[in-house]
């Protein structure tokens, strides 16, 4: 048991709301749901080997030290002290979701391909509401730290703009620009990348492969339900 002492609130799942609003308590709840991403991403990483998401992923967790660094050079306070530990520019949930948004929405127009329904407009109007969707829930976080007051609209726009900028950034070093092939060669031939079974499923899929797995399996288990039934 440890000896007592002060005690301290872990800010990181820590949320003051006004009890009084449900709209307050919903945005408390909203501003907690990038936490879940590290997870996604580990979970992600580990199941899928992708490079894309390792990269993503680390991309994330940079981002997040750029916050701290920017954060204690400009040394600029919160809304008020009553709100939230540390320095307030810029605002790290709307520059952790300024990324993430960002990012998936470069690999959605570049790389990612969904089956098509056959419906030329119905397949356009899908990959919009999954741009809407993604840049929704951006706003909602971003907005939430203004509701809950723990940034002003300064703070949460210089964080999205630094989250967004970095996502740009770190997709045109692994994909756009004239020596990204020669990179992701790199980080797929190495021993290391052999060794844990690292791959680039978008630079043989337009899907990274979902709908061959799928069928894969498919075939895989037809066979076992005839060799069952026979």
């Amino acid at each position: 048991m440890s000896s007592p002492g002060p005690k301290a609130s872990l800010d990181l799942t820590h949320v003051l709301y006004n009890d009084s609003s449900y709209l307050s308590l919903l945005l408390a709840l909203i501003t907690l749901s990038p936490i879940l991403l590290m997870a996604s991403y580990a979970a992600l990483a580990v199941q899928s080997r992708e490079l894309l998401i390792i990269i993503m992923w680390a991309g994330q967790l940079t981002n997040e030290a750029l916050n701290y660094f920017i954060k204690h050079i400009i040394r600029e306070d919160r809304p008020t002290n009553m709100v939230g530990n540390g320095y307030g520019l810029p605002s790290s949930h709307s520059q952790y979701m300024g990324y993430f948004s960002s990012f998936l929405i470069l690999h959605m127009f570049y790389k990612q391909r969904f089956a098509s329904s056959g419906y030329p407009l119905l397949d356009r109007t899908f990959r919009a509401s999954v741009y809407l969707i993604l840049l929704a829930w951006t706003g909602a976080v971003a907005y939430s730290r203004y509701h809950l007051n723990y940034h002003t609209p300064r703070q949460i726009y210089w964080g999205l703009f630094i989250g967004s900028s970095f996502a740009v950034f770190v997709y045109a070093i692994l994909e756009l620009l004239p020596f990204s092939s020669d990179l992701k060669s790199f980080l797929l031939t190495n021993p290391v990348s052999t060794f844990f079974e690292i791959r680039d499923g978008w630079a043989v899929w337009p899907d990274g492969g979902r709908q061959e797995e799928w069928k894969r399996w498919r075939r895989e288990w037809e066979e076992l339900r005839r060799k069952k039934q026979s």
